[in-house]
């Protein structure tokens, strides 16, 4: 399987956020949407990052509350890693372990064109085991 078809049945919605917003404002986009990560665009809409809750979670540790007025700029994962949309689940699942990521922008030439996280990758892995499980239950009984 690879990122094209995972993005076919989650979805291909892309949630951005500028690099001059807050992160108050981020993360009421985070929640809203109900997501871990969101890209970040510059205002000419090009992609200059990404935004997770780890970033988020870092700065409060280290600022407290006041983080909450930082820019996404001061934040965001800059040039983050993305992956081709004809990549497949191993090949993103192993550079989401090397690199210790769990969101990864999936890319066709220039353009975001989704998100996958591990999440959507396991959940992948486990249904091409239990497929795989079955066709050998299936090999056995007849």
């Amino acid at each position: 399987m690879k990122a094209e078809h995972i993005l076919q049945s989650k979805g291909t919605d892309v949630f951005a956020v500028k690099d001059s917003d807050s992160i108050a404002d981020a993360v009421a986009v985070l929640n809203s949407k109900n997501i871990g990560a969101v890209i970040v665009q510059n205002d000419r809409g090009g992609t200059v990052g990404i935004l997770s809750e780890r970033d988020i979670v870092r700065r409060l540790g280290a600022k407290g509350v006041d983080a909450l007025s930082m820019r996404v700029a001061e934040c965001m994962t800059a040039k983050p890693y993305t992956c081709s949309h004809d990549a497949s689940v191993d090949d993103m699942m192993a550079q989401m372990t090397e690199k210790r990521i769990r969101h990864l922008p999936i890319t066709n030439g220039a353009a975001v064109v989704g998100v996958i996280s591990i999440g959507d990758v396991v959940k992948r892995k486990i249904e091409q085991a239990e497929q795989e499980a079955q066709a050998l239950k299936e090999y056995i009984s007849s």
